[in-house]
């Protein structure tokens, strides 16, 4: 009995940790600022995770602009997350100019934030795939991730249902 009850307490624990993921998520800008996700608390967050060398976060970033553009004005943060590594010596190393030059090729305009060091906050959250969006809601807790993307489908008509949902 003692032993179910210490492993109850620790699977309790651990589920209530990956729900307060957002509470320990900090992220910085290309500018060098940092970005807490636990200040956005009160608004649904959308976090883009994508990455330089996939032609396809190109999409991501116009569906991004797309789903920022809809909810202006609401209680809705988007933000574009780089998961490219910011360590040279890394195979998927990305400097801040390189990723302001892939900001500016696909005219993202929402804030570009990093993956400090290309992976934590993207496993953080149970992505596994790039690209991805992750809806928090109001309180910062994660309520669903959609992968991948087909360019031919229109992804930000499920993730604004699960936006709207939240509001």
């Amino acid at each position: 009995m003692k032993h179910i009850i210490i492993s109850l307490v620790v699977y309790l624990s651990m589920v209530f940790a990956a729900l307060t993921v957002s509470a320990q998520t900090s992220l910085t800008s290309l500018d060098g600022g940092k970005k807490d996700i636990e200040d956005q608390n009160g608004k649904v967050v959308v976090l883009a995770f994508g990455a330089s060398w996939l032609p396809l976060s190109g999409k991501q970033a116009e569906y991004a602009n797309s789903i920022a553009k809809k909810y202006a004005g609401k209680n809705v943060a988007v933000f574009f997350v780089m998961t490219d590594s910011n360590a040279p010596r890394s195979k998927n190393f990305a400097s801040n100019e390189a990723l302001l030059k892939f900001a500016s090729a696909n005219k993202v305009a929402v804030p570009v934030l990093r993956d400090p060091d290309g992976s934590s906050t993207f496993e953080k959250f149970g992505v596994d795939q790039v690209p991805s969006f992750v809806i928090l809601d109001k309180n910062g807790r994660k309520v669903e991730v959609f992968g991948g993307i087909d360019p031919k489908w229109d992804i930000t008509v499920p993730i604004s249902r699960t936006i709207d949902r939240l509001l």
